[in-house]
């Protein structure tokens, strides 16, 4: 079986003697659980593993009651380790694991504790204030095109597709089977459960249309006004902002910023929508998978969604920005910046493409690094292989 980089982390951080709560969160179907089984397999000691879902007692007495076993076993073996699974389905489950975190650090008990929660939404929850200095968080994200290579044999074409999601990758060859499983599997409960029952929302449809507005718009750049004006449901460009920052902390679709040297004004430039993963994209499509394969405007924008969603996956959680920049209808489609390092990097389905807007940039920011990919410039397959990192 395939392992990711992060059931090394995890391990690690369960094998040091210093205690903290581990905090595994990220979007739906990216591994966590995976990571976790593959972790404990080489973990020296008991655990107990528990899944927060059709739970007998009323919630918060069944994560005590749990605790409570684990901590027994703790006493009786010197040490045990307690994984709950979609921790987030625990209302209130915050306040309550730091009391009885803290009740085990008062009485020394070696109780090593393991959180997986499907979004890192539960963070605006209350966790970093309430349980700082008790917890570190590992970032699970979307898969990488080398993570589903290695796993299931992906081509590059079979990524821009498909993207990254295991759970779906038996399905590809059956196009119709695969959208189905993305939409239901992953979509609607990403919406339902991570964002509709964690966030108040005022109104969920037009979250809904919202995503899918932003699936359909992937990698191009569209003003708030203009997504107001495309959507059935009433809003406001605020709500609409607001709502994109609810779908990226989902790991859905979030809004890119434009490259501005004045901070001030990146509050109000209109965002380049982009998926978090390209399965997102493909499965919201009115095309079947094929059809937009052999479509070359479609294919196209599809490989510019991809390779912002592989980008985005590199810098999550990193001290590295991805932004785009314009002026006119001279673009850039992405900008990595790390402090003073630029790097531009505009993707090209063919040859005759203009580079224009490359031209425009250098001119501004003459030190940035530019990369063509795509067309004449750079493979497609040596820029999905390549850091964002090596980049800058």
């Amino acid at each position: 079986m395939y392992k990711l980089k992060v059931v090394d982390v995890i391990l690690q951080r369960l094998l040091e003697p210093r205690k903290r709560i581990q905090v595994v969160a990220g979007p739906r179907q990216v591994g966590k659980t995976t990571s976790i089984e593959q972790a404990v397999a080489d973990f020296r000691g008991g655990y107990t593993y528990k899944l927060a879902e059709g739970l007998g007692l009323s919630p918060l007495e069944w994560l005590i009651s749990e605790w409570n076993a684990a901590r027994a076993k703790a006493k009786a073996e010197g040490g045990h380790l307690l994984i709950v699974d979609e921790i987030q389905k625990i209302k209130g489950w915050v306040e309550t694991v730091k009391r009885l975190w803290d009740e085990d650090s008062f009485h020394h008990v070696d109780l090593k504790v393991c959180l997986l929660g499907s979004s890192r939404l539960l963070l605006q929850k209350g966790l970093e204030e309430s349980l700082a200095g008790r917890f570190e968080l590992i970032d699970v994200w979307h898969w990488s095109f080398a993570d589903m290579q290695a796993a299931f044999g992906y081509t590059l074409e079979d990524y821009i597709l498909f993207g990254g999601y295991p759970g779906a990758a038996d399905l590809r060859k059956d196009g119709t089977r695969w959208k189905q499983y993305v939409r239901d599997a992953i979509i609607e409960p990403s919406i339902t459960l991570d964002i509709l029952q964690l966030e108040s929302v005022a109104k969920p449809e037009l979250l809904r249309q919202t995503f899918a507005l932003g699936c359909n718009y992937s990698g191009r750049i569209l003003s708030y006004q203009k997504m107001v004006g495309q959507l059935q449901e009433a809003g406001n460009t605020t709500t609409i902002a607001h709502y994109l920052r609810l779908l990226g902390e989902a790991g859905l679709l979030t809004g890119l910023e434009k490259l501005y040297d004045e901070p001030l004004r990146v509050r109000s430039s209109s965002p380049k929508l982009a998926v978090c993963n390209n399965a997102l994209r493909t499965a919201m499509q009115s095309c079947s998978p094929d059809e937009l394969r052999n479509d070359p405007e479609r294919w196209g924008h599809a490989v510019e969604s991809a390779v912002g969603a592989q980008l985005m996956s590199q810098v999550h959680r990193r001290d590295i920005e991805l932004l785009y920049w314009n002026v006119g209808s001279k673009e850039v489609d992405y900008v990595l910046r790390r402090d003073d390092q630029i790097a531009a990097i505009e993707v090209k389905s063919a040859d005759a493409d203009s580079i224009s807007g490359m031209r425009e940039f250098l001119r501004k920011y003459p030190h940035a690094k530019p990369y063509l990919v795509g067309g004449q410039g750079m493979p497609l397959e040596t820029a999905f292989a390549v850091s964002a990192m090596d980049l800058l």
